[in-house]
C-alpha cells in the first residue's frame, strides 16, 4: 500500500504566489496533488521543519524588515497556525535551519551580510536574533560583498556552517547560547560562489554546490575542530553548454550513495555516484521539465524526487532508482507559483 506524505513550498510573492503552500505526494498513485496555500506570508523563500514535525519556520519579509516566522503544525493535514515572527531592518534572509532539539534557529542573509541566531522558546516561538556580520568579496561581478546563502548545523549539532557566495568562504561557528563564535574558515576556489552544503550521512564528508562556477565541491570534515579540507571539484554542466546557468540546490540520498545537484539555466538535476573515497562520479543529467529549478527534495521513502521550477511555477515528480540513482519522469506541470524551497514533514 502506498502512503501520502505532506510537503511544504517556500515561494517568492512577487507575482501570484500568496506565501507558504502545502502539497501531498501520493506514493501509491505516484502523483502530486492538492497544492494549496497553507499560510499567507510575504516572500517565504526558504523554510525548515523541526525534527518532531511540530513547527515550521519560514524566512519572511515585513515591509522594510526581514526575519523569520514560526508556525505550529496543528493537525494531520499539515495545517499551519502562526505563532510569532521576529524581524530586523533590511532584506529577509534566504536560508533557515533549526537544531535537532529545536533550541536554536540560524539564518543566512544574502543582502545584509549577516548570519543570525534565534533562541526558541518551549512553545516553538522565536526570540530576537543575535547576528554576526561577514566581510570580504571575490572577483565575480556578483561578489562585490559577502552574500551568505546557507547556514546549517553539523550532523553532530556541535557547530554551525555558513556558506558565503560573495567571499568564496565556508565558515564554521560554535554556537554558545545565542552567540556564534567563529572557529574555522575554508577559502574555496576564487570566483566559485559556493551556495549550499549537504553532509554525507556518515558526518565525515560534505558536498557543496557552487552557484557561479557550477561545480560540486567534495569536502572532508573534521568533527574535532569543525574544519574542512577540499578533495574534489567537478562540473555540474555539459562541456559544450555555454549559456547562463547558476547552481542551485544539493542533496544526498540517506544511504550516502548518490549526490543530486540542481542547475538553473541548464534546467537539470545532475546525478553523481559517491565513490569509495567519497569523491563523486557523474552519472547523468535529468531535465526538470521547466524553467529555473531552484530546489528539489527526496521524499521520506526516497523512492521519489520532487523539483520546483521557480520561473515556470511548476512542480515535477521523478521516480528514483535506489540502485542506480537515476531519475525517471512521472508527472510535470503541477502548478506551484514562484516555487523556491521544498520540504517534507519527516517520516
Amino acid at each position: 500500500m502506498g502512503k501520502e506524505y505532506i510537503g511544504y513550498i517556500g515561494s517568492y510573492t512577487k507575482k501570484e504566489s500568496q506565501g507558504v503552500y502545502r502539497f501531498i505526494l501520493d506514493t501509491e498513485d505516484k502523483k502530486l496533488k492538492n497544492v494549496e496555500v497553507a499560510a499567507p506570508l510575504d516572500n517565504p523563500t526558504y523554510l525548515t521543519i523541526s525534527n518532531d514535525n511540530r513547527y515550521v519556520y519560514a524566512v519572511s519579509k515585513e515591509e522594510d524588515k526581514g526575519g523569520i516566522t514560526a508556525f505550529e503544525v496543528t493537525d494531520s493535514e499539515g495545517s499551519l497556525k502562526k505563532l510569532n515572527s521576529e524581524a530586523t531592518d533590511g532584506s529577509a534572509p534566504c536560508h533557515v535551519s533549526v537544531k535537532n532539539d529545536n533550541s536554536l534557529i540560524v539564518t543566512a542573509n544574502y543582502h545584509t551580510k549577516q548570519v543570525e541566531a534565534h533562541v526558541t522558546n518551549q512553545d516553538g516561538t522565536i526570540q530576537a536574533a543575535k547576528s554576526v556580520e561577514h566581510e570580504g568579496n571575490g572577483p565575480h561581478e556578483r561578489q562585490e560583498k559577502p552574500h551568505l546563502h546557507y547556514a546549517g548545523f553539523t550532523p553532530d549539532q556541535q557547530f554551525v556552517v555558513v556558506v558565503d557566495l560573495g567571499s568564496d568562504t565556508i565558515t564554521t561557528y560554535r554556537p554558545e547560547a545565542d552567540k556564534l563564535e567563529k572557529i574555522s574558515v575554508l577559502n574555496t576556489k576564487s570566483g566559485s560562489g559556493p551556495r549550499h552544503l549537504a553532509f554525507h550521512p556518515n558526518g565525515k564528508y560534505a558536498y557543496v554546490m557552487t552557484e557561479l562556477s557550477n561545480e560540486v565541491i567534495v569536502l572532508k570534515y573534521n568533527e574535532a575542530d569543525g574544519s574542512f579540507e577540499e578533495l574534489q571539484y567537478i562540473t555540474t554542466l555539459p562541456e559544450d553548454f555555454k549559456e547562463n546557468s547558476q547552481g542551485s540546490a544539493i542533496h544526498l540520498s540517506s544511504d550516502g550513495k548518490f549526490v543530486y545537484a540542481g542547475n538553473r539555466g541548464h534546467n537539470s538535476i545532475a546525478v553523481y555516484r559517491v565513490a569509495d573515497d567519497f569523491t563523486v562520479e557523474f552519472i547523468e543529467w535529468t531535465d526538470t521539465e521547466g524553467d529555473w529549478p531552484r530546489d528539489f527534495v527526496l521524499d521520506p521513502t526516497e523512492q521519489f524526487i520532487v523539483a520546483s521550477n521557480q520561473e515556470s511555477g511548476t512542480l515535477v515528480l521523478f521516480e528514483r532508482d535506489p540502485d542506480k540513482g537515476t531519475l525517471s519522469l512521472i508527472q510535470k506541470d503541477v502548478k506551484a507559483p514562484e516555487a523556491v524551497c521544498l520540504k517534507f514533514l519527516h517520516a
